[in-house]
């Protein structure tokens, strides 16, 4: 690969999977790039579960990044299984990984290590919480750390999520709740200690609407259940919930449940694990700005969403074209920026989904099984699948 040089640092806060991606496209073009990340280390956490990566946006982020094989070695067979359940336990739908389709499921911790394994030691400088950033005029910013210390760079990127720090440099939105939380649950040895449950999520994804409430699994690797429960309810009402007192906090939305099917309701009474309340926030739609010199962001910075299965995908995509733009453009950086951003406000604008799904929303009417049964096999009928 012909690689070219830029004499502007690019700045990068954040070591999600975007500013991964953004920092490894950049190192293959020959661009330096320096990226802050409040987490003290790569394993200080729990990277969530499982992602389903997208050939039209994802993979395709990963083929720019040059980690196509390593991708594909991470992959978990068999994981694009469905199934889509009745609330009385009802099997509607069970669909194989037949190996034809097109978004293989890895784990978000491994897809990540790939990335980090991907860039020169010392890219990504772990422990730098940002506490703010500002314009210093022409084209400059300074980017300030909890600890005290301070960088300045002039070329900023900020990939840090919904509650960027820098955004404001751009925007004034914020994120707003959508209604809607999950709350995440694990069950371990699904198969010998919760068999119950290891039948109904079946050998990949697994979904249960209703008006209100749903139940969404995957199973993981090492023979793990991870499920994601959600329930349509102001933030007051989570509020009033102790989710450090796990047992208790299990059995009040185990409540919201009732009359469900136990191999359904089994995904939250049998947790091994304290349940971690998820509420989900989004930026407005369409949100967009005016160009600022010197600054952009992208993922969920830019355009964070209630979870639709596009985000990571969407972040990673991001990264990589923002990173072929300053590749294509290296003595125009303006340049660089304005191409990535209209490219990106169009496809985050755009829903990408099966046409009719406005109606799908967890507190329609429509929120059932065989509801989502006709319309998925209307879609698919129509060759949209």
């Amino acid at each position: 690969m012909t690689t070219t040089t830029t004499p502007i640092p690019v700045t990068i806060i954040g070591a999600g999977l975007g500013g991964l991606t953004l920092a490894r496209v950049l190192h293959l073009h020959g661009i330096a790039a320096t990226v802050f990340e409040a987490e003290p280390s790569p394993s200080a956490r729990a990277q969530g579960g499982l992602l389903d990566i997208h050939e039209h946006d994802g993979q395709r982020a990963l083929d720019a990044a040059g980690l196509t094989d390593e991708f594909r070695a991470i992959v978990l067979e068999g994981r694009q299984a469905m199934r889509l359940l009745d609330t009385d336990g009802t099997v509607l739908l069970d669909r194989p990984d037949d190996g034809t389709g097109g978004r293989p499921e890895v784990q978000r911790g491994e897809l990540r290590r790939i990335l980090l394994d991907s860039l020169p030691a010392g890219t990504v400088r772990w422990g730098r919480k940002v506490s703010g950033t500002r314009a210093l005029g022409e084209g400059r910013f300074e980017v300030a750390f909890a600890d005290g210390d301070t960088v300045t760079t002039g070329l900023l990127v900020g990939a840090d999520g919904a509650w960027s720090r820098v955004r404001p440099l751009l925007s004034p939105a914020e994120p707003e709740y959508v209604g809607t939380s999950f709350v995440e649950t694990y069950l371990f040895e699904a198969d010998t200690r919760h068999p119950a449950a290891a039948k109904a999520v079946g050998g990949g994804f697994m979904m249960a609407p209703s008006p209100g409430l749903e139940i969404f699994a995957h199973r993981e690797g090492g023979d793990t259940l991870h499920a994601y429960v959600a329930l349509s309810r102001p933030q007051g009402w989570f509020a009033a919930i102790d989710f450090t007192e796990g047992d208790a906090a299990l059995a009040r939305i185990a409540r919201e449940f009732a009359g469900w099917a136990p191999e359904l309701t089994a995904l939250i009474t049998e947790s091994d694990t304290a349940p971690v309340l998820r509420s989900h926030h989004a930026l407005p739609t369409g949100h967009r700005w005016e160009r600022v010199p010197g600054v952009t962001l992208l993922g969920d910075a830019a355009h964070l969403t209630a979870p639709n299965g596009e985000g990571a995908n969407l972040a990673m995509l991001d990264g990589a074209e923002l990173g072929q733009a300053l590749a294509a453009h290296p003595d125009d950086i303006e340049a660089a920026l304005t191409a990535y951003e209209q490219a990106m406000f169009r496809r985050s604008a755009e829903v990408p989904t099966f046409e009719g799904a406005d109606l799908h929303k967890i507190d329609s009417e429509n929120n059932t099984a065989p509801w989502l049964l006709r319309a998925f096999l209307e879609h698919e009928k129509d060759g949209r699948g």
